[in-house]
């Protein structure tokens, strides 16, 4: 069964424009590398919510397993770290259209 990792955060202020090169150079890049494909990104203009969601769909749980697990993604996400605050993210089944 596919799955879609959600990913959230928001950008430390005063930190937009590296966070946006970073995403586009090492980012997305980086989690294609380890298989794994956009296919959403949202953008919260207003309201009380994340600032960014990101997802991710995967054709298995364990094949998003042994992403989670590895060296690669651990690297990545403290690479995010540094240009992003409150990252959260969840596994769901996948489904079109926006999930939360």
């Amino acid at each position: 069964m596919a799955v879609k990792l959600l990913m959230t955060w928001d950008i430390l202020p005063g930190r937009e424009q590296e966070y946006f090169e970073f995403v586009v150079r090492d980012f997305i890049p980086s989690i294609q590398r380890m298989g794994l494909e956009p296919s959403d990104a949202w953008f919260t203009m207003y309201g009380d919510q994340p600032q960014i969601l990101a997802a991710i769909q995967v054709p298995s749980l364990s094949s998003l397993q042994k992403v989670l697990s590895s060296p690669d993604w651990d690297k990545l996400k403290v690479q995010l770290l540094d240009y992003v605050e409150d990252f959260a993210f969840k596994v769901v089944p996948a489904r079109s259209g926006f999930q939360l």
